[in-house]
């Protein structure tokens, strides 16, 4: 009885040594802090990565030349496979936007905070003259103007009011919040707290068909819509295609700015403006993404990938400093980190600065759809199986505060483990809720260990998507602070014996990987 005894406890102990998840070591976790907080490289990335870089429209020779000077920064850090990777076709195919000149010349002169439209059409050289307000609301109104707008500066309607906010424009989260995001939702009433939606006027993002047919008829020499707030215009686009006919030039202008003009012409005082943009199509068709790795050393594991990434293209105003050179900023960094401290992981870790976020998660599905997973079939491919993990950044320059587990039981196990070296570092919320909008979410929906983290928002929405989003928006101690959870995290999953279960979701993806 005592031998059996004896058998059975080792079968428990041997069992369990193999499943349980595996924390860091304190030295790993002192070299990994030694290297963020007293090596730190931040501040010189950031420089690289926004005032250097630039901005990085997707498909633009802007974001061209953003891939190839990271790729070189790459290099240099000395990490192994460094490549700009194609992702995915890219029908609108390139644009960049090289002048843009806007001002109110009547009833007196206002120079104006403007930006055209991405893969909108240039002005013929600089055009001046009144201004007509377009006020369509019945078909009867399209015959008032039909004939009449040829070459002339056409203004939209917006019937948008600033409403003045009462709350701080840059916040953290309270630990009242914090325990909020740690309760599971799935047995309550839903109470996410989700990104803030955004909110656009009538004709902000896209032109409602029968006025934008219209237009195209009529021929203007250039569309004036609004849209952003305190004399900042917020980046927009339209929808077009390389080789189709060049799009009208449109421009938008902020609210206050629109306005002004709006009111002065519905109290029919005479306004007239002067307008050069100066924009170029290329026929730069693909997506790429830009990858590093730090190769795996274990025999057995060194084929699995533990994936950090964060989104490399932005809009063509500002330099994309939030929205997200941080994230890469992050990401970069604590590949450095790893590498800085010697320790060799067992699996691959590698990172991924994908291209075409802004326009649809279009690098990271098109990784997806090269490496892992055939979503035309619903097949996964051998890297499906050797997929151990995905770390994701986008939510602007805050501090970590924990992390969403996307509705992933399988996870908490690992990541309770895992944080536990991280105490002295208040790092800890393991929350349940899902969120979305950012490039885990491509991985997340066939089921894989795919993750964002929970960020202090800070004055994120005061800057997205507009000329504001620039170096002055990061907070380079918080972004130290989460190089070194990313690492720490990376590491761990590339150290452990196990990794995360994928969400049997879908039909077609297994429920167990072999």
């Amino acid at each position: 009885m005592k031998s059996i005894f004896v058998v059975f406890f080792v079968y428990l102990f041997l069992t369990f040594n193999v499943l349980a998840q595996q924390s860091l070591s304190p030295e790993a976790i002192f070299a990994i802090k030694r290297e963020a907080f007293s090596h730190s490289q931040i501040e010189s990335l950031a420089f690289y990565l926004t005032d250097l870089a630039g901005p990085r429209l997707a498909g633009s020779k802007l974001a061209e030349r953003a891939e190839i000077l990271v790729k070189e920064r790459l290099d240099e850090m000395g990490f192994s496979n460094v490549r700009i990777e194609f992702a995915a076709e890219f029908a609108q195919g390139g644009w960049d936007n090289f002048k843009t000149y806007a001002a109110m010349t009547a009833p007196y002169y206002a120079n104006f905070a403007a930006l055209p439209k991405a893969w909108t059409g240039s002005t013929n050289g600089m055009v001046a003259g009144e201004v007509i307000l377009l006020n369509i609301n019945t078909e009867a109104d399209f015959e008032r103007y039909r004939g009449t707008l040829a070459d002339k500066i056409v203004l939209l309607p917006d019937f948008s009011r600033y409403v003045m906010q009462f709350t701080p424009l840059a916040s953290r989260y309270t630990d009242e919040q914090l325990q909020e995001l740690a309760i599971d939702p799935r047995s309550q009433p839903s109470s996410a707290r989700n990104r803030p939606s955004l909110t656009f006027s009538f004709f902000g993002w896209r032109l409602p068909q029968p006025i934008s047919d219209f237009l195209a008829e009529e021929k203007p020499a250039v569309i004036i819509s609004s849209g952003g707030e305190f004399n900042v215009p917020e980046t927009t686009s339209v929808s077009h295609k390389y080789g189709q006919s060049e799009p009208i030039a449109e421009l938008v202008l902020p609210i206050e700015e629109h306005g002004r003009m709006s009111r002065l012409m519905f109290n029919n005082v005479t306004v007239e403006m002067e307008v050069e943009i100066k924009n170029e199509f290329y026929d730069n068709m693909v997506i790429n993404n830009v990858i590093a790795e730090i190769p795996g050393t274990d025999s057995r594991l060194r084929n699995e990938t533990v994936l950090i990434g964060a989104h490399w293209d932005s809009w063509h105003g500002g330099t994309g400093a939030a929205d997200n050179a941080a994230g890469c900023i992050v990401m970069i960094e604590a590949m450095r980190i790893i590498k800085a401290t010697g320790i060799q992981p067992r699996r691959t870790i590698r990172l991924a600065l994908w291209g075409g976020e802004e326009l649809g998660l279009l690098g990271s599905r098109g990784y997806l759809q090269n490496n892992l997973y055939d979503t035309n079939t619903r097949t996964p491919k051998t890297g499906y199986q050797q997929f151990a993990l995905y770390l994701n950044m986008d939510n602007g320059s805050g501090k970590f505060r924990g992390i969403y587990l996307e509705e992933n039981d399988m996870a908490f196990p690992f990541f309770r483990e895992w944080i536990k070296p991280l105490e002295t570092l208040s790092f800890g919320v393991l929350s349940p809720r899902k969120t979305d909008r950012t490039d885990h979410v491509t991985f997340d929906r066939i089921g894989l260990p795919a993750f964002q983290f929970i960020q202090d928002e800070l004055e994120y929405m005061r800057s997205y998507h507009t000329v504001m989003d620039t170096y002055e928006r990061l907070i380079i101690s918080d972004l130290r602070y989460n190089a070194a959870i990313v690492a720490a995290l990376a590491l761990s999953a590339a150290m452990d014996n196990d990794k995360i279960p994928p969400k049997p979701l879908l039909e077609g993806v297994p429920a167990k990987r072999r």
